[in-house]
């Protein structure tokens, strides 16, 4: 059964915990906001994910962000000279808070930290900048209803498996996941053509393709 805050797990489209810290993530979020509503401020947030940048894309969709960092695409020098200069000529035409994600794996080099640097130091006095790493708080709270219901339909399919094998008499194992809204099950000397070693990630994540929105939000702030 996959269980894991990350989502990076092989078989399934989502894991057990991800709804939770992607909620605990969110809601943070929205109180940094907040609280840079009264003046110009630009907040670099830091997620977890290891790897895998599920977190950072899904969090800074559903919190606004304007520009997200992931493992996934990296970061350049040329990315950081674009959106200083995007972020530095937005606030001069007014705008007064901005919001940045970064997986923590995005780059070995380019940390939370750097970022806000360099951020800061093109700033020109137009606004401040601040980070937020929200750490190990993204891995605690009460289970979401999602999750809490996804768990139990993965156990009741798991049981079902148990008393299959037992009913045959046979020792066979198993993974279960979700795909597009249903439980499936597969055998577990398939895992390994599913998972990207190097990256400890699933080869193919559906998510990625929500990029594409991010690019669009980002291309209408811009123009």
């Amino acid at each position: 059964m996959p269980a894991s805050i990350d989502n990076n797990l092989p078989g399934s489209e989502l894991s057990i915990g991800a709804d939770t810290a992607l909620n605990v993530i969110v809601d943070a979020m929205d109180k940094i906001k907040e609280s840079g509503i009264a003046s110009k401020r630009c907040f670099v947030v830091e997620t977890m994910g290891k790897n895998c940048g599920y977190l950072a894309l899904m969090s800074g969709l559903a919190a606004g962000a304007e520009r997200i960092y992931l493992n996934e695409e990296g970061i350049s020098l040329e990315d950081l000279v674009a959106d200083t200069k995007w972020l530095r000529d937005s606030f001069a035409h007014g705008r007064r808070l901005f919001l940045a994600v970064r997986n923590e794996k995005a780059s070995d080099n380019y940390t939370t930290d750097f970022l806000a640097r360099v951020m800061e130091e093109e700033s020109h006095g137009l606004y401040d900048v601040r980070t937020a790493v929200l750490g190990h708080m993204q891995q605690g709270g009460s289970p979401s209803p999602f999750d809490r219901l996804m768990a139990t339909r993965f156990a009741y399919r798991a049981l079902n498996l148990i008393d299959d094998e037992l009913a045959a008499g046979t020792d066979g194992s198993s993974f279960i996941g979700i795909k597009e809204g249903h439980i499936r099950s597969g055998a577990m000397s398939a895992m390994p053509s599913l998972v990207d070693a190097t990256h400890r990630r699933p080869r193919d994540q559906w998510w990625l393709d929500l990029r594409s929105v991010v690019r669009t939000v980002s291309d209408e702030l811009r123009s």
